[in-house]
């Protein structure tokens, strides 16, 4: 420094400041984001205003202590710091009168990453994880306010700080937790913050105590996920179920604040009753219809229509639709109602039997058919079943597609009528007169017939004559020479002429000769004979056993 510029220092008592010193100075002036200082330097020196708590409590012509950073900046003018004055300053004051886990008052001056600076008279570190209970995701709302803190770690060496705000809560939220805890018991209601919503319910605190509001005791209806019922932050109010004092946990009920709609359920649904509700959920087997808040009923599948075939209810119902419904039952303890909808109309099998008499001739479509018979619609949603032993006097009909067709309209009689098991017996042989009750009118042994061969086996060829009888012709019974192969004989559809042997009106069959079509009475007695006798193991007038094996072997 040269000699004048120290002669000028002396002058204006330069001599008097010490970079990094605190020293006197007079506030000149007040601006908006600043204040104005007098150091007794060549020039005054500038304070940026939020080194200052509140402007509002400074006065010009006021004494403070300023840290000297430096004499001049490039402009010529001093660079002090209030802040670092009181900082400087107080130092020396925390280090003799806080310790680790000193509980200090302090405001928020900024943000910072990581956390946040807080002034205690010096600066310190309020880390992000200590600022609650839960790290928020906003810091900026702390910024200016003034809270309490515990000091958490102090370095003297780098003068640093760091202090904790969720220490003390959770220190009060324990001491809060132990007087809840001695406090509440079971049937209590209390007022609580949503905390926290996870799949299975809510964290409710109450003011120091967490609490867990399953899913299960949120409402008395059906919920997929706690967010229906509840938001976070909001305040709710709850009912103590349970608390469990070694664990310190209580179990929470929102649904048990209101009456539990099953207490009356048989009074307010009747057995026999109409309902409305409202479709909630479909599955294969039915359709849940929720009749209030906590009242569901089961419509089963079963249930859904009297003719209608219905084999999943989303070919009937969907969700959201009002229906109405008849109460047929209810199971309190397992919280069940069952419903119907198929009870608000009349049922149309009350009247089959009025409208379906015995011995009545009907007409109908053939639906569907099975191994055993045949199922004829004769009103929607109204069958009756046509029975294989039912479609021939005179053959054995193995399958009933051999006689009938599906799409086919056919006549029939009714046989049976069983309303509660919703069954119409029917038969297609009764449209005519058996004709084995009179076969002698239309066969006796010894008669020459005519027939068209309908079908061949290994052991002979079955003749159809009329009225849908049919004749069998045993392999032996097809030509004077020994036959090996009957199809070299004769074919299916061919008109043969032949003569009746055996007439067996136990098992209804008849046997039939082409060979002896043309036989004198000598002759014919003598086959007869024959006929009559096993041959080969096989008794020719087992015919039923001969048909059977008929049947295998196409």
């Amino acid at each position: 420094m040269s000699t004048l510029m120290e002669e000028l220092l002396k002058g204006q008592n330069f001599e008097n400041l010490k970079e990094g010193s605190i020293i006197q100075g007079t506030i000149i002036e007040i601006r908006q984001n600043e204040v104005v200082v007098d150091i007794g330097a060549k020039s005054e020196g500038n304070i940026a205003g939020h080194e200052f708590v509140d402007l509002g409590d400074l006065e010009i012509g006021q004494e403070i202590e300023v840290f000297l950073d430096k004499i001049e900046d490039m402009d010529g003018s001093p660079v002090i710091s209030f802040d670092k004055a009181e900082q400087k300053k107080n130092w020396e004051e925390i280090l003799s009168n806080y310790q680790e886990g000193t509980v200090v008052s302090g405001r928020v001056k900024a943000k910072v990453k990581g956390g946040l600076i807080v002034s205690i008279g010096v600066d310190a570190f309020l880390p992000a994880s200590q600022i609650d209970i839960q790290p928020p995701k906003n810091l900026e709302q702390y910024v200016g306010q003034t809270y309490d803190f515990k000091v958490l770690k102090i370095n003297q060496d780098r003068k640093n700080i760091v202090i904790s705000r969720r220490e003390l809560i959770e220190e009060q939220r324990k001491v809060k937790r132990q007087k809840i805890l001695a406090e509440v018991k079971p049937g209590d209601t209390r007022r609580g913050t949503v905390k926290n919503i996870t799949d299975y319910g809510a964290f409710i605190d109450l003011d120091g105590l967490d609490g867990l509001l399953h899913i299960t005791d949120m409402s008395w209806g059906r919920i997929s996920h706690p967010s229906e019922m509840v938001k976070i932050g909001e305040l709710i109010d709850i009912m103590i179920i349970e608390v469990d004092q070694e664990k310190e946990r209580v179990s929470l009920g929102l649904k048990q604040l209101t009456a539990n709609p099953w207490d009356d359920i048989e009074i307010r649904y009747p057995i026999g009753g109409r309902v409305d509700g409202r479709v909630v959920n479909l599955v294969p087997y039915g359709a849940f219809i929720e009749l209030e808040e906590g009242v569901e009923g089961l419509v089963h599948v079963t249930e859904l229509s009297w003719t209608k075939r219905i084999t999943r209810p989303g070919d009937m119902l969907r969700v959201g639709d009002t229906i109405g419904a008849v109460v047929l039952g209810i199971q309190k303890e397992d919280q069940k109602i069952s419903l119907g909808i198929r009870q608000l109309e009349a049922n149309p099998w009350d009247m089959v039997v009025h409208n379906y008499p015995v011995g009545a001739r009907v007409r109908g479509k053939v639906r569907n058919i099975t191994t055993y018979g045949a199922f004829v619609e004769l009103e929607e949603g109204i069958d009756g079943m046509v029975h294989v032993s039912d479609m021939s006097w005179t053959r054995k009909v193995n399958h009933p597609n051999e006689v009938l067709r599906k799409g086919e309209e056919l006549e029939a009689i009714v046989l049976d009528v069983v309303p509660d098991q919703q069954r119409i017996s029917l038969g297609i042989k009764q449209l005519s007169t058996d004709p084995w009750e009179s076969i002698e009118t239309f066969f006796r042994i010894g008669d020459v017939v005519e027939g068209k061969i309908s079908k061949i086996t290994s052991y002979g060829a079955f003749v159809e004559l009329r009225d849908g009888i049919d004749g069998l012709v045993h392999i032996s019974q097809i030509h004077e020479d020994r036959v090996e192969k009957i199809k070299e004989i004769v074919s299916i559809g061919q008109v043969v002429t032949a003569r009746v042997i055996k007439i067996d009106h136990d098992e209804r069959r008849i046997g039939l000769s082409i060979k002896a079509a043309s036989y004198s009475v000598s002759e014919l007695a003598a086959e007869r004979a024959a006929f009559d006798a096993p041959k080969e193991g096989v008794d020719l007038m087992s015919l039923g056993d001969i048909l059977d094996e008929a049947t295998k072997e196409d």
